[in-house]
């Protein structure tokens, strides 16, 4: 996948500093690829491995998106932003949720999704959009949808083949586990994250493209108001799709030139994996500076006495 003799470059730093003290420091894997697999830049090594959780989403919407149920349904844009989301159960975001189940005629209660603590309802987890597509598609397919997650079900099996089609490979090579809200996660290298992002950025499919669309017109759905990818996306204007997955992944494509950037903070940090990001985009001249500036007031400043600072950059190959 590389084009160069490097294999492995430094890792990014993030250090917290305590009135210019560093108290904590993160170490940052990060890759850049084309949507042809090519690794352009790193820090670390593109070989990283782990989980996508939900960085996955866009690629699981992938079901929705290239089977027709989108039409079938009469399902719209904010719909498939939602499918796409870690979302923050607020009432519009959980009523999207349950437009979803009413167009395709499921119940809520198919959800399994767990029901977040405090909360009322599964359609206030913030996995419940991604959920409402797969039964979605068990619904017009004619899939089970009693055990809808289960990875024998052809729901699944069609969400990863779709994956692996995108990188060249078949789907049952990825090691496969269960993320917290139950559905199949799988365990990928950064260059293969970055890959898929490309693609998915790249403007050469068009079920792909349509998700773009939804999760940069309502970056709102995405995640949530004042949460990075929501913000990302809303300050650039389309110019960006991002989404965040736990333990310190973030992914991001540049729309219409066929780039990924994929970041795993090693200790699963999300603060790290945000302010690497931050700092990397600019560097790769993926955002302005004053962009910049504005997502490192909300990320990386935390009161008068904390702020994070990012040592290192992605080398190119």
């Amino acid at each position: 996948m590389t084009r160069g003799i490097r294999t492995h470059t430094p890792e990014l730093e993030i250090h917290l500093l305590r009135e210019g003290i560093i108290e904590s420091i993160h170490k940052v894997a990060a890759v850049v690829c084309d949507n042809r697999g090519r690794v352009l830049s790193m820090a670390g090594t593109s070989e990283t491995t782990a989980f996508i959780r939900s960085a996955l989403k866009p690629f699981q919407a992938l079901a929705v998106t290239s089977t027709g149920v989108i039409e079938q349904f009469g399902l719209n844009d904010r719909d498939l932003a939602i499918i796409c989301s870690s979302h923050r159960g607020t009432v519009e975001q959980a009523r999207q949720v349950f437009n979803i189940l009413w167009h395709c005629d499921v119940e809520a209660d198919a959800l399994q999704c767990p029901v977040p603590p405090g909360k009322d309802s599964a359609l206030q987890h913030n996995c419940s959009g991604k959920h409402a597509g797969m039964l979605a598609v068990c619904r017009q397919r004619n899939f089970p949808i009693e055990n809808y997650l289960h990875r024998s079900n052809p729901v699944q099996k069609l969400i990863i083949d779709k994956v692996g089609e995108l990188l060249g490979m078949p789907g049952e090579e990825f090691v496969r586990a269960r993320d917290d809200c139950g559905a199949p996660t799988y365990s990928m290298q950064l260059g293969q994250m970055a890959t898929l992002y490309a693609v998915l950025a790249s403007g050469d499919n068009v079920d792909l493209e349509r998700i773009v669309r939804a999760m940069t017109y309502h970056p709102s759905m995405v995640a949530g108001e004042g949460a990075f990818d929501t913000e990302l996306m809303r300050l650039t204007e389309g110019e960006l799709v991002s989404k965040s997955g736990a333990e310190g992944v973030q992914c991001v494509g540049r729309v219409g030139e066929g780039l990924g950037l994929a970041i795993k903070a090693r200790d699963g940090s999300k603060r790290a994996k945000y302010a690497a990001a931050i700092h990397l985009l600019l560097q790769l001249g993926w955002i302005r500076p004053s962009v910049a500036e504005t997502l490192a007031d909300q990320f990386m400043k935390f009161d008068d006495y904390k702020r994070l600072e990012v040592i290192g950059e992605v080398v190119m190959l």
